[in-house]
């Protein structure tokens, strides 16, 4: 993966200069929806992974973050200057880049975020989090991983 990252620098200045300014695309029609329907479908599954208390609520959430930066992203950069820039910023600063930082703070805090709720729901649900199970703890009750498990 370094190697990628270090090998990805020379072919993004190599990309900057000879990437003509513009480019039309026959899947344009294709391309936006597609993408929408990615983002819908990442929410929906984090809002299932919020709901379900499920393990894989960070992956969830950390896709729906970057792909509304996506989004973000080509609206703004793909957009005509003028009034179509200025809905896409729009739409950028109110809309897509606040619920993507919403999906980060979920993917980075989903441990900590669902304990309440699993003790809210008394145990029910899929186990988030690094804490082990009760079950594991009835042994290892000084531990402090532990404590947060009771």
């Amino acid at each position: 993966m370094g190697g990628v990252a270090i090998g990805l620098l020379p072919w993004t200045v190599y990309l900057s200069i000879t990437l003509p300014a513009e480019h039309q695309s026959v899947h344009w029609d294709i391309v936006w929806p597609g993408l929408d329907v990615g983002i819908a479908l990442a929410v929906a599954a984090t809002v299932y992974g919020l709901v379900r208390l499920s393990t894989n609520l960070p992956i969830f959430a950390a896709i729906a973050g970057t792909l509304l930066l996506c989004d973000a992203w080509f609206d703004t950069l793909t957009s005509q200057p003028g009034s179509e820039l200025a809905w896409a910023a729009a739409e950028a600063l109110v809309a897509e880049l606040p619920l993507a930082a919403f999906c980060f703070w979920i993917a980075f805090d989903a441990g900590s975020s669902a304990h309440p709720l699993r003790l809210a729901s008394g145990g029910r649900g899929a186990r988030i989090g690094p804490w082990p199970s009760s079950e594991r703890c009835a042994s290892r009750a000084d531990s402090p991983r532990c404590s947060r498990a009771a």
